[in-house]
């Protein structure tokens, strides 16, 4: 089964999208796929690297022998393409959302949100300030 673009990007998580991201992440997204993903995000290729935890090189050699990625890149990449999602229609637009990234935030320990995302857990955090900004609660 593969991970389709809309429903990554909607963030759709009924029993059947779930499954079909357990088994994407198993198997390992696709090099082009996570390049179609990430193209509106605002990273580098360094970034991803950081928050992929590998290095530019690994992440070059996956395109070049055109390799999908391994299930922990995978899981990561999927993770923050719907949290992006999810800023964006909190903030209403990408630029309000990419500026919050890099703003150093006083709930999150005075952290940038983005400094945040290379780990489940700064994911996490992040998603949950999302969702309190989303419903009106900032402190």
């Amino acid at each position: 089964m593969e991970v389709n673009e809309p429903m990554v990007a909607y963030g759709a998580a009924d029993d059947n999208s779930v499954y079909r991201f357990i088994s994407a992440i198993r198997s390992g997204i696709p090099f082009a796929f996570f390049q179609k993903l990430s193209k509106d995000i605002p990273f580098s290729l360094s970034d991803w690297a950081n928050l992929l935890h590998v290095s530019d090189r690994t992440l070059l050699r996956y395109k070049k022998d055109s390799k999908p990625l391994d299930s922990n890149s995978s899981e990561k990449i999927l993770e923050i393409t719907m949290l992006y999602k999810l800023g964006v229609d909190v903030f209403g637009n990408k630029e309000h959302f990419n500026t919050w990234l890099v703003t150093p935030s006083l709930a999150l320990n005075n952290q940038t949100p983005k400094s945040l995302l290379d780990s489940s857990f700064g994911i996490q955090l992040v998603k949950t300030e999302l969702h309190r900004i989303e419903h009106g609660v900032f402190a």
